[in-house]
């Protein structure tokens, strides 16, 4: 799912423009290492929090149909996190850094969900909302000086990115649709196979291919007696 978050932000920040103008859009952690290797223009979007809504965490399980409406799988419910990132612009002058970083900015604000069309993989196949909540509070989050201390970097300009993601549920496939009925077959001492019978019906023919799924004949109830009559 994490990776599927990753394509569906960068995505979405391709078609600000930033991909027409030659701007790459990296993942990596903005370290002194990964700055100094750099050669054009970044957005870096660095993932440095994973935690688990517990509020919306959900019991039972749903099914999965097929084409043909037929119960084929059983899916344990979704489990959501909130995925922060920290979002830096990389390049040769501070002006020309900061008009990339308002840019990004502009895109994301405008933002609270990840369009369907960009999502992918699982993300793609639930169909439900991943909502995106950009420069907001970071409630419960470690301070953006922590990261920047714990990746022995250089403090600069940035701002956050949450992320609210579903993690699909467990998928248990489903036992087939029962077609054919149990049969009975037996030998007898002398090791003759005798013919097949269903079980709880009274025929003693072999029911054939087609088990239960095949025609068969019931005796009619018996008539019940009413108070008063007698017993002949």
């Amino acid at each position: 799912m994490i990776h599927e978050v990753d394509e569906g932000l960068r995505r979405l920040l391709a078609e600000s423009g930033l991909e027409a103008s030659g701007i790459d859009v990296a993942f990596d952690a903005p370290s002194r290492e990964w700055a100094a290797r750099r050669s054009a223009p970044t957005v870096c979007v660095f993932l440095f929090d994973i935690r688990e809504d517990a509020v919306r965490r959900g019991s039972g399980a749903g099914e999965v149909y097929d084409e043909e409406g037929h119960l084929v799988a059983r899916r344990s419910p979704p489990r959501w996190f909130e995925l922060t990132y920290l979002v830096t612009a990389w390049a040769s002058r501070p002006q020309d850094e900061h008009r990339l970083l308002s840019q990004v900015l502009a895109t994301l604000v405008n933002t609270d969900t990840l369009p369907a069309r960009l999502l992918t993989g699982t993300l793609a196949e639930l169909g439900l909302t991943v909502g995106v909540d950009t420069a907001g509070s970071q409630d419960n989050t470690p301070a953006v000086s922590d990261v920047w201390s714990a990746l022995d970097g250089e403090l600069k300009a940035s701002f956050s990115v949450r992320v609210r993601a579903p993690l699909a549920g467990l998928t248990k496939a489903a036992a087939p649709p029962v077609t054919e009925g149990l049969v009975i077959r037996s030998t007898d001492r002398t090791g003759d196979p005798e013919q097949g019978r269903r079980l709880r019906y009274t025929e003693t023919s072999d029911p054939g291919p087609h088990g239960y799924a095949g025609p068969r004949e019931r005796p009619a109830p018996a008539r019940r007696r009413r108070r008063g009559d007698r017993q002949p």
